[in-house]
């Protein structure tokens, strides 16, 4: 897995994300006891409004900046929106409103809407190897669930020396870090698309994901990881303390179970996959989640809750860290960029949907009603997956272009009955049906 690390290229973009991770980890933990500064016992709310907010801006811009994406260099991008995310981090320590930080945190996961699908689709076309790239993902998870960890534990030490604020200036760096990191880097070329209407790119990356049957697949097995996931992001501090009767550590030690069963399958899943194909180890890994808050209402201690969210960490990573190979085979290397961020746009849709659908039905009906809620939308998706995913999900295919011409490039290259890999383009617009 670390032999990914001697391509220069991806070794800088490696550790630009692993300062920004840090950075963002950092800030986290202090826009907690920013809210609390402001708003006291309404904190809760105050974070609540902007995790929605996270959302919305992720949902509604990642395809408006995936279209100026095509328009614009790859590194001056890049850095623009790590400039701009440092630029806004460096605000927040002033406000002394609420509304102020809904706006600054708006224009925050703006650019991280533009940033994060540009990273990932950068990543295939520096490691053109398959073995490689999935090497490169399995990295970047272990690298996310393990400043899922750090990160706090880096804050706590911090705060014993210096006031909360301060943890924004380690961000501010990360952010700066990460951008110099890109700078250094020798990005290769993107592949020009042929030029379109703006609003046309926009939608461009919605209608290659809604007419390639594995991405349907794959949006509404995101919809059942997101049923299964709020459950341990929504409703874990209350399974501990309110249920169980323990403490903030407590807490800290279930969220470090579920990290660790993710960095298992991310460290496991380069050897699973040269085993098996995506498709199964996916689909395994949602039913591990689905079955793992089926379990919750059996819970009865912290043992028993910690396993359990290893064991939903372990699917979580199977399911997630083989995304970038499946749009990697379903677009060309012009239109990644596009798909990448509608992935990015759906997914976080479906846990807009989930995040309040998990604490609602927790405080109304009780954890146990919401464990079995989400499990049962949960099995629904992967019920659905199997049906819109093809077992036989075949990418040379069969198929023949009645509506062009007999004269045209395409038909003089392949003929006009022929067999290829289809990806969803102008040639393209519609998935050939199996033979």
């Amino acid at each position: 897995m670390l032999s990914t690390l001697r391509n220069p290229t991806f070794r800088h973009l490696f550790a630009a994300q692993i300062v920004a991770l840090v950075g963002t980890g950092l800030a986290t933990v202090a826009l907690g006891l920013l809210a609390w500064q402001l708003a006291g016992d309404n904190a809760g709310a105050v974070l609540g409004t902007a995790l929605a907010i996270k959302m919305v801006a992720y949902v509604t811009l990642a395809p408006v900046a995936a279209a100026i994406a095509e328009r614009l260099p790859r590194r001056p991008f890049l850095v623009a929106l790590d400039l701009i995310r440092a630029a806004v981090i460096a605000f927040l320590p002033f406000v002394d409103q609420v509304w102020q930080v809904y706006v600054l945190i708006f224009v925050l996961q703006a650019a991280s809407a533009g940033f994060t699908p540009a990273f990932q689709a950068v990543i295939p076309d520096v490691l053109k190897d398959e073995d490689d790239y999935t090497h490169a993902l399995s990295l970047l998870r272990l690298a996310e669930d393990l400043e899922q960890l750090a990160s706090p534990m880096l804050a706590a030490a911090l705060l014993t020396v210096v006031s909360f604020p301060v943890l924004f200036l380690g961000t501010v760096v990360g952010f700066i870090a990460s951008a110099l990191l890109v700078v250094t880097a020798r990005l290769p070329a993107r592949a020009r698309a042929e030029p379109g209407h703006f609003w046309g790119d926009v939608t461009k990356g919605i209608r290659i994901y809604t007419r390639t049957p594995r991405l349907r697949g794959l949006m509404v097995m995101e919809a059942a990881v997101a049923a299964a996931g709020a459950m341990v992001y929504v409703n874990t501090v209350v399974l501990v303390q309110a249920r169980l009767g323990l403490g903030e550590e407590s807490v800290a030690l279930a969220f470090a179970g579920f990290g660790a069963g993710s960095m298992l399958a991310a460290f496991l899943l380069p050897r699973i996959l040269d085993r098996l194909a995506d498709r199964p180890v996916m689909i395994g890994g949602a039913a591990l989640m689905v079955a793992g808050v089926a379990l919750v209402p059996l819970v009865s201690g912290l043992a028993a809750l910690i396993a359990l969210w290893a064991l939903i960490g372990f699917g979580f990573s199977l399911t997630q860290t083989p995304i970038g190979r499946i749009i990697n085979r379903s677009a060309r290397e012009a239109d990644r960029g596009a798909v990448f961020a509608a992935q990015f746009a759906l997914s976080h849709a479906c846990w807009l949907v989930t995040y309040p659908l998990a604490g609602w039905i927790g405080a109304r009906a009780g954890l146990s009603v919401a464990a079995l809620t989400l499990a049962a939308i949960g099995a629904a998706g992967i019920a659905a997956v199997l049906r819109l995913w093809p077992a036989d999900d075949q990418t040379v295919l069969p198929h023949n272009h009645p509506d062009l011409p007999p004269d045209h490039p395409h038909l003089a290259e392949h003929g006009p009955r022929h067999a290829h890999a289809v990806v969803i383009d102008d040639l393209h617009r519609r998935w050939p049906k199996a033979a």
